[in-house]
C-alpha cells in the first residue's frame, strides 16, 4: 500500500510540473464526480433489480423476467469501480476505469475467478468452501432445473410426529 501511495503521489507530482496544480486540481475533482456518478447510477440499478426480483417473488403466477443477454454483469464490481475513481491518483483511476467499462470487467471478472478456483491459501479455500455451500443449498430436479420453494423438517410440526394425521391413525371428519 506505502509503494502504492507513492507511486500516486509521484504521478500526480509528475503531473502538476507539466501541466501545473490547476490541472491536478481538476484531474481530482473530476475523479471524484465521475466516481460518485458512477455508484450512484449502480446503486439505482441494483435497487431497481431488488425491487424487480421482490416483485415478481410475491406475485407467484408470473414468472421472472429473463435476464438480457449480456447483461450478467455485477453491480458490486460497478461499485467498486467507481470507488476507485474517487480515490485520488492516476493509477486508482485507471483501476476504477477497467472495472467499470464491461469488456475490461468481464475479463477481469474471468481471470479473477479462475484465480479464485486454482488459489490454495485460505482465500481460495474460503472461495472453494462458499461455492459448495451454495451447491448444496440448492435443490436441483433430475434434469438439471433448479427447484424453487422451502424444506420443511416434518420433526417441528405441530404434534412432533410430522404432521401426517393424528396419532392414532383415524382420519380426517
Amino acid at each position: 500500500m506505502a509503494i502504492w501511495a507513492v507511486l500516486e503521489i509521484w504521478l500526480l507530482t509528475l503531473v502538476g510540473q507539466a501541466w501545473g496544480g490547476l490541472t491536478v486540481f481538476l484531474l481530482l475533482a473530476g475523479g471524484l464526480l465521475v466516481g460518485a456518478l458512477v455508484i450512484k447510477v449502480a446503486g439505482r440499478r441494483a435497487w431497481q433489480q431488488l425491487t424487480a426480483s421482490v416483485r415478481a417473488a410475491q406475485q407467484p403466477g408470473e414468472q421472472k423476467p429473463a435476464a438480457a443477454p449480456g447483461r450478467r454483469r455485477s453491480n458490486a464490481l460497478t461499485m467498486l469501480g467507481g470507488l476507485m475513481i474517487m480515490v485520488p491518483g492516476l493509477l486508482s483511476d485507471v483501476l476504477g476505469l477497467l472495472l467499470v467499462f464491461p469488456p475490461t470487467a468481464a475479463l477481469l471478472t474471468r481471470l479473477g475467478g479462475h484465480w479464485l478456483r486454482r488459489s490454495t491459501g485460505p482465500i481460495g479455500s474460503l472461495f472453494h468452501d462458499v461455492r459448495s455451500a451454495n451447491q448444496q443449498m440448492r435443490m436441483r430436479r433430475p434434469d438439471g432445473k433448479v427447484v424453487q420453494g422451502e424444506v420443511l423438517d416434518e420433526d417441528d410440526d405441530e404434534g412432533g410426529h410430522g404432521g401426517r394425521g393424528p396419532r392414532d391413525g383415524g382420519g380426517h371428519p
